[in-house]
Order: C-alpha cells, then sequence, then structure tokens
C-alpha cells in the first residue's frame, strides 16, 4: 500500500479526531476503556498543535487514514507524543510506523535530545509497537513526567498498566538538516511620535513574541554556495529575505561554508505579523550556530538592523518595548496571555499607509507604565486602514464583539488579547467564514532562542 505523510491543515482537525474515536474501539473489553470512551481528543487542541505545524497525516490518494500528534508540554529538550492514531481497517500496514519515523526524525532536526510518550503496557499496538521502535519504559514518578502522570490519574487511566517510555535520538550530523522557528509578533500598541531627517517615522511600540509562525529549515554546505531548494513564486532568489539575510552573515564572518534554505509559511504574507523579518532572523541566528561563526547577541541584531527594523526583535527574542524604527529595544516582561489572531485576507500595503495624508504622525510619547496601565492601546494605523481595508474593518467589527479588538503592525491581521487559552479557543471557534482565526500564546523567550539552545546543547557530530 502506498501512503505519503504530510503536514496536517486546520481543517483536518474533525476528521483527524473522528479516527481517534475509531481507534478507541479496539479497546472496548479492555481495562482501560471506561476511561478511553469517556475522552474525546479535542478538534480545538489539534487545530491549535496543527497551526504550530507539530501534527502530520498519512493519506492514501485524497483520503487521511492516520496522523501523528507532537507536544512541547515538558521538558525544554524533550518533545512528546500527545496521539498517535490509524484507522482500524489500515492497521498492520506500516502506517504508524511510518507517522512515528516521521515525528522522531523531525524532533531530532529540530535540536530535540529525547521523545516521550504515556502508553499501556499490555496492548500489542502501544508499548510493544513502541519498543520496536527505540523507545525504553522509564520511571514514571521521575520529576519531569509529573504532569503527565497527575493528567494520566485525573483521566482514570488504570496505573498498574500504564507505562511512560522515551527514545533518545541521535545527535545532529555534518549536513543534516535542522529546524528553526520562526515567530509571530504582534503589536500591542503603536504610536506614531515624529518623522526623521531621513524621512523614516519614529515608532512607539510594544512587541510580543508568539509560540506560532513559520518553520526554516538549513542545512550546511561545505562549497560556500547559499541557495534554496524550492523557487518561491513571485519572489527572486536575490530579493528573499533569508537568502539575503545567509549572505549578509557569510560576508560578514567571511565563512567558507554555505546553506540551504526551505521555508514552510504559515505566517500570512503582508498581515502585519513580522513572517518576513521573523523568518530572515531565524536564518542569522540559526547558521551563527551551526557556521560557527560565533557572533554575539548584539552583533546579530545590528546586521537584522539591516534587512529590517523588526529583525533585531526576533534576533534577541524577547517580547520588547521599542522605539525608533523599532530598533531599539527594552525587554519587557508581560503576563502569560493567549491571542485571536484573525486573518481577513486582505493585503494591507505598509508603504501606502506611511505616505497616507490622514495618518497620526506627531502623537506624544508614551511610556512604558502607561502601556502597563491601559491608557496607551491603540494603533496609529488603525483610522487609516478601517477607511481603505473594508475586510479588515470588518475582522475589527467581528472581533470587538468579544473585548478589545485590535489591528497589528500597518495590517491586515488583527487580534483580541485573553486570559485564559479556553477563552481564546472559544471566541476563534465562532470565526465567520471568508477570515481564518489562530489561537497562540505569547511566550517568553520565543521558540527560536529556545531552538538555539537545543541545538548548541546537542552540538553536531562531524
Amino acid at each position: 500500500m502506498h501512503f505519503t505523510i504530510t503536514r496536517a491543515h486546520d481543517d483536518d482537525a474533525e476528521h483527524l479526531c473522528a479516527i481517534e474515536r475509531a481507534a478507541v474501539e479496539l479497546f472496548r473489553g479492555h481495562e482501560a476503556w471506561p476511561s478511553y470512551s469517556q475522552m474525546a481528543l479535542p478538534p480545538d487542541i489539534v487545530r491549535q498543535l496543527t497551526a504550530r505545524g507539530l501534527v502530520w497525516v498519512a493519506s492514501v490518494e485524497d483520503e487521511v487514514i492516520g496522523f501523528v500528534c507532537l507536544d512541547t508540554d515538558g521538558a525544554a529538550d524533550a518533545i512528546g507524543v500527545a496521539e498517535i492514531d490509524v484507522l482500524p481497517a489500515f492497521g498492520g500496514k506500516g502506517v504508524g510506523a511510518a507517522l512515528l519515523e516521521h515525528a522522531c526524525a523531525w524532533a531530532r532536526e529540530a535540536g530535540y535530545s529525547r521523545v516521550d510518550l504515556g502508553t499501556l503496557a499490555d496492548v500489542p499496538w502501544n508499548a510493544p509497537f513502541y519498543a520496536k521502535h527505540g523507545f525504553r519504559v522509564v520511571d514514571k514518578h521521575a520529576p519531569v513526567f509529573a504532569r503527565a502522570l497527575a493528567r494520566d490519574r485525573e483521566n482514570g487511566f488504570p496505573d498498574h498498566l500504564r507505562v511512560f517510555m522515551s527514545r533518545e535520538l541521535e545527535p545532529l550530523a555534518e549536513g543534516d538538516w535542522t529546524v528553526w522557528p520562526a515567530p509571530a509578533k504582534l503589536n500591542l500598541f503603536l504610536r506614531i511620535v515624529g518623522r526623521r531627517e531621513d524621512g523614516y517615522h519614529e515608532l512607539q511600540t510594544v512587541f510580543r513574541l508568539l509560540d506560532w509562525g513559520d518553520e526554516v529549515r538549513l542545512r550546511v554546505r561545505a562549497d560556500g554556495a547559499i541557495t534554496r531548494p524550492t523557487p518561491v513564486a513571485g519572489v527572486p532568489e536575490d530579493a528573499d529575505l533569508t537568502i539575503r539575510a545567509a549572505r549578509l552573515l557569510a560576508a560578514e564572518t567571511g565563512t567558507a561554508l554555505g546553506a540551504e534554505i526551505a521555508v514552510s509559511k504559515r505566517i500570512p504574507m503582508g498581515g502585519g505579523l513580522g513572517g518576513g523579518s521573523s523568518d530572515a532572523a531565524s536564518v542569522l541566528v540559526g547558521l551563527n550556530t551551526l557556521w560557527g561563526t560565533g557572533l554575539d547577541e548584539d552583533t546579530l541584531a545590528a546586521l537584522g538592523l539591516r534587512l529590517g527594523a523588526d529583525v533585531p526583535v526576533f534576533v534577541r527574542g524577547r517580547s520588547a518595548w521599542a522605539e525608533g524604527v523599532g530598533e531599539r529595544l527594552v525587554p519587557t516582561p508581560l503576563p502569560r496571555r493567549w491571542y485571536v489572531v484573525v486573518d481577513p485576507h486582505e493585503h494591507v500595503p505598509t508603504a501606502a499607509l506611511f505616505a497616507a495624508s490622514e495618518l497620526t504622525r506627531n502623537a506624544p510619547r508614551a511610556t512604558i507604565s502607561s502601556f502597563v496601565s491601559g491608557d496607551s492601546a491603540e494603533n496609529a494605523f488603525e483610522p487609516v486602514v478601517r477607511a481603505r481595508h473594508p475586510r479588515v474593518a470588518a475582522a475589527l467589527d467581528w472581533l470587538a464583539g468579544f473585548g478589545h479588538a485590535r489591528l497589528s503592525g500597518s495590517g491586515g491581521c488583527v487580534f483580541l488579547e485573553t486570559r485564559t487559552h479556553e477563552a481564546a479557543l472559544g471566541v476563534a471557534s465562532r470565526c465567520p467564514g471568508g477570515f481564518t482565526a489562530h489561537v497562540a500564546a505569547g511566550v517568553d523567550p520565543s521558540p527560536l532562542l529556545m531552538a538555539r539552545s537545543r541545538v548548541e546543547a546537542r552540538g553536531i557530530v562531524s
């Protein structure tokens, strides 16, 4: 049987949950059946993991027949298998094994040292299956598994049959592909307070980094060439910000090494979420690590500024108060919050907004304390965008029915801050047709810095 493995899409969620329910039927009559029968994989959680690139599906022609979800809710150097299921009619055909190996290969490329999971000891397609794929039973009472064990007990799983297993992953070797997150950002407020002699506008803003974004894949070349294995429609290689970032780093450091660069896009282009800048920052941080060029954060951030005003905040990987053109950054601790990010699918050209005669360019300066108190929460571009882009205005109006809806950057994506994950999921589930809603958490440090730490700790085996 021929099947393919690809990343899941948001609209796969309901079908994946149906596959999970079908697979659970195999446990009828087992001691764990009462627990399994009362639990269901929530579609909203599947959508969230899918948006973060942590779900893969196996398909025969156009039919999805199995899937695997990973989850980062554990030790910093480990990732967990949250769920893996195959339709019973396709069991025993190697689908589950291929999904598991695919997920483990990605985890290794992302710098994780091991993969963890919880399963049943006495079911052939559970612990014995994982043992065939390099997983070994570990002490489930170890502190690192405390949360997972407590969750299992809350769900009523038979403790005497429940085992935790881990698979150690081989270190990265020279020439391997590596995976680097490129997180999205939100502007929690944005004010224009003047214009410089060089024509650039003086801004004040707060950047909030998210746990959701693009994925940059890097592979070191020994011949010095810097290339893209896959062309990007409408973007010549010389204009590609990721290629420019790699070439700039190579020129500044004199390295003889090169790289192949591939980007999996999830951040909407032209949405005010910083996708291109974040991709460039991930290339700078990733290749500085892989090439061993050893530039410090300040130097990398200065290089990033030559590529774009938003690049430094992604290089530094901390949510921050920003001034100037956005390059003068003060790391700013922010409370744990979740965000509903709505893409109205309307491109908003930034240059036209800056040129708009009605744009307020001389607002009084805000302070960090005025932001914290809520007195500074506006976006200078919002009135202009509302007047010129009706789909963005409609998205703002819809989201405002649930709280303080805001524009990010120069748009066109809009967002709502919530105090709980459940509240964000509830709003996103009501998203009107024609718009797309994502749920993301604000994080510090960013996923990029966490990936760098993992890869540095693991090292590269030559």
